[in-house]
């Protein structure tokens, strides 16, 4: 079974997450150069699993096209994965701090790999930030 753990995390805060597997390494991908929600007033408090921020950023034009191309880069990665027998993969979304974009990507990228590969592969996530976040 290929394990696949995705991260949020804060580069200014607690850094690029380390791969604990024997692999090392994993996909780092850098949401900053997305519009930030976080510099809007209604959007500070909240984060990438508010609605409104969902919405906010379902709506940013380049956040899809960033998406669609995080979508084609895991995608070949879990089939080369799957097709080595390969035990763990990672992949990590960074942003200022942690809380809205990142979060965002993390949570799209784990639903969209449930859909396509529903039980050929184990997803955790992890937003190193708000560990209260990790609650499904």
């Amino acid at each position: 079974m290929l394990n696949v753990k995705i991260y949020s995390f804060s580069y200014k805060k607690s850094g690029i997450p380390i791969d604990e597997t024997p692999n090392g390494g994993g996909f780092v991908f850098d949401c900053r150069f997305v519009y930030n929600p976080g510099r809007k007033d209604e959007f500070r408090s909240l984060n990438g699993k508010d609605n409104e921020v969902i919405s906010f950023l379902d709506d940013e034009p380049v956040m899809k096209v960033f998406l669609e191309n995080v979508y084609s880069i895991s995608s070949m990665a879990v089939e080369n994965y799957l097709h080595r027998n390969f035990t763990s993969l990672m992949f990590s979304f960074g942003c200022t701090g942690g809380q809205h974009r990142s979060v965002y990507s993390a949570e799209k990228l784990k639903r969209f790999l449930q859909n396509k590969y529903e039980s050929r592969i184990n997803i955790s996530i992890i937003h190193k930030e708000f560990p209260e976040l990790n609650k499904n």
